[in-house]
């Protein structure tokens, strides 16, 4: 780039997605208006060069700080590494094509030895700045906490429109003010602060401004009622509503024939349309990839009952957990109505507990086995048994268990723009159907289980004395075979990467034969084309590999079909290399093997359980997913990408006051969390979110980690009060217990439950009416919104799970309590954490 032009980087990067807009001119000036004439056409000059067609290959091995390997695109075979591959897409993104601004924008990658070696030498010749060490860095980690489904719905369009108006008081005080938009029914005005208003007070209002261009003559004025007040400042901004109690049917029409005929010259306020597409992208980013599974509870006469539960990709290994051997779904054991109960006696924010649960497997039957904390407590004698019994199985499971109340109508999410747009527009604003309504109006709690289990929490309870001459007693804690939980209903939300079919549970027997080792494992999930399964044992070949499948079970039922060396292709392996999913292989047995699981699933679709993507009653998928969306107990974040790093892009949460929101509050800047605690330790940053967004794909189950903080509010800044450590940076169990007492000394512990998956595309699909909506009247403005929430690469959840972890190293009760209410006011003891942390 011209070095003349370089310092207009920013407004050429904007101005990249519009240059093929016919309105591209009336775009630059409006972007650059405030560029020189001269310079402003260099601008265009430049970006239409930019734009030109590319067809030069790139090969960066040996250019670039990373691992190179072949990327193809539209059949050129370019050598990038992962930086240079997210540019690449990118720029792709902006320009449509691959072009010569793509091209070189890959050449100039942060990591790249000439930048870095043209930057070291900018740095030298440079007079050495002051040292800005002392400056805090909590900021640079806040990010703005953005609660999903809260958007303001608009009834009709608002213009944007700035004219001269007289107001008078119900005393008849005159004053005059100016318009910032107007609509049929409301008007929304800004007036001198000197003016005293309040919410509810009733104004006549002239508009000075048209009356002699437009012949408008209503000398009464038009009745308003002030609904709320933004003060700044400067002035003020009244908001105001129409009041028709007095019919004025030719002013009516006048503003109307007016808005209609003026929208496009002095543009529609969308201000809440891109607020909603904002949010909602970041609510399809993330409920495809949350671990917890929703619990939908209906109440009646003061009983709970679990009802429906809302499945996704990442939790429903979860749910299949808790299938029996004959594939039924037994997950209700978990809900019972005493352990709602309990939860609910608790203050709101704190209703939650703990479930520790297992099962055991005689004469191929499954037995389910689970308590609660408090059912722990109240049998003291069976308390360590139970866990460290548990804890020693494989199916040991630890789930923290949360309850908060919902309401029905939250089911209804309508668009953010009127129904006036077109009949499309109106369709989707309609709320749910009364058929619908009727299966979701007795629903009043959300219960969430999220899965916890780790190593480090095993092992501790693994630690606890085992008496085997007691494990009969454990029968109290079992779920009796001959008595069922409550049916749960599984719903899967539709989003944008879901499979092409439907996929129907089914526990059977699998042999898989890959270079003539043979592994033992059972099937997870079938369909025509694939097939989920979990091996006995480790994987240890790649993706894309081809192995044969053979069915012991399933060949019992037929002689029609011979289900020995099937061939398939491995499509994807999770990070512990024991699951797999796989696609048929199209040889010329494939057609027998999709012939035969389109047949088993055809003649058993009353036995075979299926993720409810053909729904009984329509639009309930999406009703639950907006009702958890509106009640987000946990804290969600979205990481973007700066260059090579990895910073805080936004958060969400519906969690009133609690601990975990306390401390993301600290000295954060008003409405945004500070994540200081997942990206600075004591000795410097932290590498996990960096780590693990580097090394995982898209739609990997999340990676989880578990984070120690000590929390001392009574310092002045958050580097200060907050020192936080990864579990896997303590040597041992002695230093973790160590680091939870001397936080409890000086001030608070804290421990946090880690999620972090990396994004794959947002589902554009279910926003395309309100993008085209924004992109007639603010084309440049939409495509902005979009390039930045592509540029969103991560989405995780945090939980606080301080209670589990004291209780797992030995804290006794009363030190868990007075920990949550603690006033955060010690006196320093002689072993600092700092010293712990330092420790070899």
């Amino acid at each position: 780039m011209n070095q003349d032009l370089e310092q207009y980087h920013d407004i050429i990067e904007q101005l990249k997605p519009m240059i093929h807009e016919p309105e591209f001119s009336q775009i630059l000036a409006q972007v650059a208006g405030s560029v020189p004439k001269q310079k402003r056409f260099l601008l265009k000059m430049e970006l239409k060069r930019l734009a030109r067609p590319c067809t030069r290959l790139i090969d960066l091995r040996g250019h670039v700080d990373g691992k190179c390997k072949l990327y193809e695109y539209e059949s050129q075979r370019h050598y990038l590494d992962d930086t240079a591959i997210e540019v690449f897409e990118r720029q792709v993104r902006s320009f449509g094509e691959y072009t010569v601004g793509v091209y070189e924008a890959v050449l100039n990658t942060e990591n790249n030895y000439r930048v870095m070696h043209k930057k070291e030498q900018q740095a030298s010749s440079q007079p050495k700045q002051p040292d800005n060490s002392t400056l805090p860095v909590s900021h640079g980690y806040s990010a703005p906490i953005m609660p999903f489904g809260e958007f303001a719905q608009r009834g009709e369009e608002r213009m944007n429109y700035s004219m001269s108006v007289e107001l008078f008081t119900e005393n008849n005080k005159s004053m005059l003010a100016t318009t910032v938009d107007v609509s049929l029914s409301g008007l929304k005005l800004k007036i001198s602060k000197e003016h005293r208003f309040k919410a509810g007070d009733r104004l006549a209002v002239q508009f000075r401004g048209l009356e002699h261009e437009y012949m408008l003559d209503n000398r009464q004025g038009v009745q308003y009622v002030i609904e709320s007040i933004d003060r700044n400042a400067q002035d003020q901004r009244l908001h105001l509503k129409r009041l028709f109690d007095t019919l004025m049917p030719s002013f009516d029409r006048f503003l109307e024939r007016f808005i209609h005929g003026n929208k496009r010259r002095y543009k529609v306020n969308m201000d809440n349309t891109f607020d909603a597409i904002h949010k909602k992208t970041y609510e399809q980013y993330y409920i495809p990839n949350f671990t917890s599974i929703p619990v939908y509870i209906d109440s009646t006469d003061g009983v709970f009952k679990p009802r429906y539960a809302l499945a996704n990709d990442c939790n429903r290994q979860d749910i299949f957990y808790w299938n029996n051997e004959i594939n039924d779904l037994k997950l209700g054991y978990l809900f019972k109505n005493e352990r709602i109960k309990q939860c609910l006696m608790y203050p709101k924010g704190r209703q939650e507990t703990y479930l520790y649960a297992f099962h055991h497997i005689k004469n191929e039957k499954v037995y389910f086995y689970s308590a609660s904390h408090e059912e722990l407590l109240a049998n003291p004698s069976l308390h360590e048994l139970f866990l460290s019994y548990g804890s020693r199985k494989v199916s040991w499971r630890v789930y923290k268990f949360q309850v908060q109340e919902v309401e029905p109508k939250q089911s209804h999410r309508p668009l953010s723009i009127a129904d006036s747009i077109s009949e499309s527009v109106k369709r989707q604003n309609q709320p749910p159907t009364p058929r619908l309504m009727s299966r979701l109006r007795h629903l009043s709690h959300i219960a969430l289980l999220t899965n916890v289990t780790d190593e480090s929490n095993t092992l501790c309870f693994q630690k606890l004395p085992l008496n085997r001459a007691k494990l009969p007693s454990l029968k109290v804690f079992g779920h009796p075979r001959n008595r069922s939980p409550e049916n749960i209903q599984v719903f899967r939300f539709k989003y944008a990467n879901q499979r092409r079919e439907s996929r129907f549970m089914l526990r059977s027997a699998v042999q898989l034969k890959v270079e003539d080792i043979i592994i033992e494992g059972h099937t997870e999930d079938i369909s025509t084309h694939g097939i989920k399964l979990e091996l006995k044992t480790f994987f240890h070949k790649a993706t894309d590999c081809q192995v044969q499948l053979s069915f012991p079970q399933l060949q019992k039922v037929t002689r029609k079909y011979d289900l020995s060396n099937l061939s398939y292709q491995v499509r994807h392996i999770s990070n512990e290399r024991n699951v797999l999913h796989l696609n048929v292989l199209n040889d010329e047995n494939s057609s027998a093997t999709k012939a035969f699981f389109e047949e088993l699933i055809k003649n058993n679709k009353n036995k075979l359980k299926a993720y409810r993507d053909e729904e009984d009653i329509p639009g309930i998928g999406e009703a639950l997913r907006n009702i958890y969306a509106n009640n987000v107990p946990n804290v969600a974040f979205f990481i973007r990408k700066e260059g090579t790093k990895f910073v805080p892009d936004a958060t969400a949460t519906w969690a009133n006051q609690n601990r975990l929101t306390n401390l993301l509050s600290f000295q954060a800047p008003p409405g945004e969390f500070n994540l200081l605690p997942l990206f600075e330790g004591f000795n410097g940053p932290i590498d996990f979110v960096q780590h693990t967004l580097t090394h995982i794909k898209p739609h990997q189950r999340p990676v989880m980690s578990e984070l120690f903080v000590a929390f001392d509010p009574s310092k002045n800044s958050a580097s200060e009060a907050i020192k936080s450590c990864y579990i896997d940076q303590f040597a041992n169990d002695d230093q973790r217990r160590q680091f939870i007492a001397q936080a409890l000394e000086q001030g608070q512990f804290i421990a946090l439950k880690i999620f972090l998956a990396r994004t794959g595309r947002p589902d554009i699909d279910r926003l395309q009416s309100e993008i085209n909506y924004v992109g007639v009247y603010a084309v440049h403005r939409a495509k902005q919104l979009e390039e930045k929430l592509w540029n969103i690469n991560g989405v995780g959840d945090i939980l606080d799970i301080t209670d589990l972890v004291m209780s797992r190293y030995q804290f006794d009760t009363q030190a868990i309590v007075n920990n949550y209410e603690r006033q955060l006011h010690h006196p320093q003891k002689s072993i600092e954490i700092e010293q712990l942390l330092n420790a070899e």
